[in-house]
């Protein structure tokens, strides 16, 4: 039943991206023009026209939630499931983790729906380049996913190494792309984007620094106590550590 659910998952999620591409666009060959006549001479800088400029802000608003923000948060969550001792916990994070991907790979879908429609796709860019060769792996790993092997399956090892190592590649090649994404506007439009710039740098960094947090969080609580075999009850039964234990065994001696 459980397979079944993520196939039927899978082909709602499908059949979402041929209806996007399917779908008719009023106004998408104006679009292309307003595109090709705000070039100038030198082919580079464009002149933002509003309905260019809200356009290029969708694109990024997209991309940006989805490599930038949902992707991330669900490699924190299936990596807190993993660290979690309890099962209904353990079910939450999972499905969070489901659902934030999901999400993620759609939101990204309708970003490059808007760049097919509305953009020049000469792919002559590194961000063009990059954002096609994305678009198929980011794919994929829904594709793996739900076909995941049942645990003691001799192929599960390999099906989670291969997912796992794809879901790390994926979001941070996004995340570099959205990068790139920002110089390409910069070059094109000679617009600052340092606060932009700054501001994923940031979210970046907490989220990178959160990960990293999971797997310290109960050794630093672990700090504070000592350990339960360096505690023994040697006399009125008091307590003592190892190193007082072994003085008070020499004056008795």
């Amino acid at each position: 039943m459980l397979v079944s659910g993520r196939r039927t998952l899978l082909l709602l999620c499908m059949s979402f991206v041929i209806l996007s591409l399917l779908a008719p666009s009023n106004g998408s060959s104006s679009s292309m023009e307003n595109i090709n006549q705000s070039h100038n001479k030198t082919g580079h800088l464009l002149e933002m026209t509003p309905r260019v400029s809200f356009q290029l802000k969708l694109h990024a608003l997209f991309h940006w939630s989805s490599f930038g923000f949902l992707m991330p948060v669900g490699i924190i969550l299936v990596r807190m499931s993993s660290k979690s001792q309890n099962g209904r916990c353990v079910r939450v994070l999972f499905y969070c983790h489901v659902i934030s991907q999901v999400v993620a790979v759609l939101l990204a879908t309708g970003g490059a729906v808007l760049s097919l429609m509305n953009f020049e796709n000469s792919f002559s860019n590194s961000h063009q380049r990059v954002g096609l060769a994305l678009y198929g792996f980011m794919w994929l790993q829904p594709i793996i996913g739900f076909f995941r092997p049942e645990r003691g399956v001799k192929l599960r090892s390999l099906w989670y190494f291969f997912h796992w190592i794809l879901g790390i590649s994926v979001c941070a090649t996004g995340i570099t792309n959205i990068y790139i994404g920002l110089r390409t506007y910069h070059e094109r439009t000679t617009k600052s984007v340092r606060l932009c710039t700054g501001l994923l740098t940031v979210e970046i960094c907490f989220l990178a620094f959160f990960y990293l947090m999971i797997d310290r969080w109960s050794y630093m609580m672990k700090q504070g106590h000592l350990p339960v075999e360096q505690l023994r009850p040697v006399d009125n039964h008091r307590t003592y550590p190892t190193t007082l234990r072994k003085e008070l065994t020499m004056v008795q001696e």
